[in-house]
């Protein structure tokens, strides 16, 4: 009787063991190590994020940014046409890995809008201002991918303002005829009116 219960003791022992030893040799669920793009979207991830969502004012948040737009905006730093002596190596270099993956690889990623709090005020001001965004941002500013219009909310307020003073000062695709109307735009507001606009789509969800 009592070599019975030995032997089941241990045998029971011993499927513990062997279940334990299957949970660690079977992962859990794929990691971001396991996704298409991963190695190449290193580059990126030191300035973005490991998953694209850039936790600094300055930098973009490159979640979830539609990939036909990623791969249009590397192709034109990498061409110099989008002026930025930073990005302009490593937009190559993205050519050079695989800008279909990377693109596909920020795409799969969930946007996380920036942490950075604007002031009610300023985004009250920048709501008026932005009136005449709707026709290209939509409401909200949430973009077409259909016309290749980027999503803005949620974006760094630092970075949009540099965004929106590049493109008034026309250092952003200088000369570029399909940007000739925002950057008209662009110059009819001050720098305060500029940084409500920043504020304001920062803010939006």
């Amino acid at each position: 009787m009592r070599a019975n219960v030995s032997r089941s003791v241990a045998g029971a022992a011993i499927v513990g063991l062997l279940a334990a030893v299957l949970l660690v040799a079977t992962p859990a669920g794929a990691g971001p190590f396991d996704l298409p793009g991963y190695a190449k979207a290193l580059t990126c991830a030191a300035c973005h994020g490991a998953d694209g969502n850039s936790k600094s004012s300055a930098m973009p948040i490159i979640a979830g940014l539609d990939p036909a737009y990623f791969t249009k905006q590397i192709q034109a730093y990498a061409a110099g046409k989008r002026l930025s002596p930073e990005m302009e190596p490593y937009a190559k270099q993205v050519l050079n890995v695989g800008v279909v993956d990377v693109a596909a690889y920020f795409a799969a990623q969930p946007m996380q809008p920036t942490p950075i709090k604007a002031d009610p005020a300023a985004v009250a001001r920048g709501s008026a201002a932005s009136a005449q965004c709707v026709a290209c941002h939509g409401p909200q500013g949430k973009g077409n991918k259909a016309q290749l219009i980027p999503s803005l909310a949620g974006q760094p307020p630092g970075y949009l303002l540099e965004q929106i003073i590049l493109f008034k000062q026309d250092r952003r695709n200088p000369g570029d005829p399909q940007l000739s109307a925002i950057k008209a735009f662009m110059r009819t507001l001050s720098d305060a009116q500029l940084a409500d606009l920043a504020a304001y789509y920062a803010a939006q969800r």
